[in-house]
């Protein structure tokens, strides 16, 4: 018999199109549950808390391609960038400077998305569509793989203005690509209340917790 988890990422892999990778936002939520998800078909996880998930990948199967989508700290490096297979939430040069300095110092190649700051919240993290474009025309930074944009839309029921938000990072993301710039493949927008409309706007990876997992249990 199924499970909840389960029966849930049976109706998401039903539900979303060819070519749109399911991220299961695993934060908060213990290993069992994980392995739930794992024993139901589920590989790409998502943690946001660095010391989490260094607990999490040795009580996890090692085929398990985990992402990183929290604010990712440069004193924290070490504890994210062995284990990941995409870091999701670079928002800043100094962080992207920082994994390309690991990144040579230990001989592994890290993949990254740029967040863009799309939200209208002043606290959200990211980069301004500027700061992405200029940071764009130069080479990648060694040993790191600029693979696409990731986004938050805003936090509200107002789904014209998630709408808004959308189409800001599509269309950068749209003109990006037409530029053939190596590994820029992935644009990593909505999440478990509005991915629904993240696809209609090129979304090729969905990062979506509770509608998987439930509510956080800690």
């Amino acid at each position: 018999m199924k499970t909840m988890i389960a029966q849930s990422l049976k109706h998401l892999q039903d539900e979303l199109p060819d070519g749109v990778k399911l991220v299961a936002v695993s934060k908060f939520h213990p290993v069992e549950r994980l392995m739930e998800a794992y024993n139901a078909g589920q590989r790409i996880f998502a943690e946001s808390r660095p010391q989490e998930l260094a607990a999490k990948v040795p009580q996890m199967p090692s085929d398990v391609r985990w992402h990183f989508i929290g604010h990712l700290q440069t004193n924290k490096l070490k504890l994210v960038l062995p284990y990941v297979s995409l870091v999701q939430s670079v928002d800043s040069l100094h962080l992207l400077q920082a994994i390309s300095a690991w990144a040579v110092a230990n001989e592994k190649p890290v993949n990254v998305l740029l967040e863009m700051h799309l939200g209208a919240e002043e606290t959200k993290q990211g980069l301004s569509e500027e700061e992405i474009l200029d940071l764009l025309e130069k080479p990648a930074p060694e040993g790191v793989r600029i693979c696409g944009l990731m986004g938050m839309a805003t936090n509200t029921d107002d789904q014209a203005l998630i709408e808004g938000d959308f189409k800001r990072i599509e269309a950068l993301f749209k003109g990006l690509r037409a530029k053939n710039l190596p590994f820029f493949d992935e644009l990593s927008i909505g999440m478990s209340h509005d991915w629904r409309l993240a696809i209609r706007h090129s979304a090729t990876m969905v990062r979506i917790g509770t509608d998987i997992f439930g509510p956080r249990e800690y």
